[in-house]
């Protein structure tokens, strides 16, 4: 299978950071991940747009486009427009953002109408590319099997699926089984965040596992990789290092 292999890195000089670790693809933040500050303009802009490696960023991890406040759900789309525009700028392969939650007594499909209104409410030619999430009764996409709902809500606007190993492990589901549902209901996954969980299945806990390390069966991972088809990023503990040791426990099985 011939696949790009890559991870998340330090924003201040993501090439060389993407060569350190011999990753054939990249995620960075472009602002805060804890804030709705707006990203600066990077220096470096127009040398990451002429690069040839693909370059995903992820945005704050405070955006909660499906909250049913309007001082939460508003700041996070304006929040979202930005980072796309900052991505648009470095000409970024995708956005990444996570589900997020609906309120405490509100049907989930009730997100799934907030995300479409989201999407609607700024242009960008950056595919925004949806993360399931680990925990919380109320989440949009603690369970995969809402990807179909979600995606028939958005019909055919540039959006796209981001598999996480480590949230879908901690949110009780079988990886394997999971990507070909969401394979059945979507027709693709976009991106793979591969990682191993610090925790036993259905801990409710995003606590990433260097691979191999974690709870996680290897064979699971792997046929979960294997049936994504998609690239794969980790996002796993360490920094150069450590994501050697783990994109070449990768590439000995893949």
């Amino acid at each position: 299978m011939d696949m790009l292999l890559g991870a998340h890195t330090p924003a201040k000089n993501p090439l060389s950071e993407a060569t350190a670790r011999g990753a054939e693809i990249i995620q960075i933040f472009l602002s805060a991940p804890q804030s709705y500050k707006k990203p600066l303009v990077r220096e470096d802009a127009e040398m990451l747009k002429a690069s040839e490696l693909p370059i995903f960023v992820h945005a704050p991890y405070i955006i909660n486009v499906a909250s049913p406040n309007n001082r939460i759900r508003i700041p996070a789309r304006k929040t979202l427009a930005e980072a796309c525009t900052a991505a648009e700028r470095i000409g970024a392969s995708g956005v990444i953002v996570h589900g997020g939650h609906v309120g405490d007594n509100e049907e989930v499909a009730v997100g799934f109408e907030r995300w479409r209104k989201a999407v609607d409410s700024f242009e960008t030619t950056i595919p925004i590319l949806i993360e399931n999430t680990a925990g919380g009764a109320n989440a949009v996409l603690r369970s995969t099997a809402n990807y179909g709902p979600l995606f028939d809500e958005l019909g055919d606007r540039n959006v796209g699926v981001c598999l996480d190993t480590c949230h879908a492990w901690a949110a009780g589901e079988n990886l394997d089984v999971c990507a070909q549902s969401i394979l059945d209901a979507v027709g693709r996954i976009d991106l793979l965040h591969c990682n191993d969980s610090k925790d036993p299945q259905d801990s409710r806990r995003d606590r990433h596992e260097n691979l191999g390390s974690g709870e996680i069966p290897p064979g699971m991972l792997l046929a979960c990789i294997r049936i994504a088809d998609a690239p794969v990023l980790l996002e796993t503990p360490g920094g150069v290092e450590e994501h050697i040791k783990d994109l070449a426990w990768l590439r000995s099985r893949i």
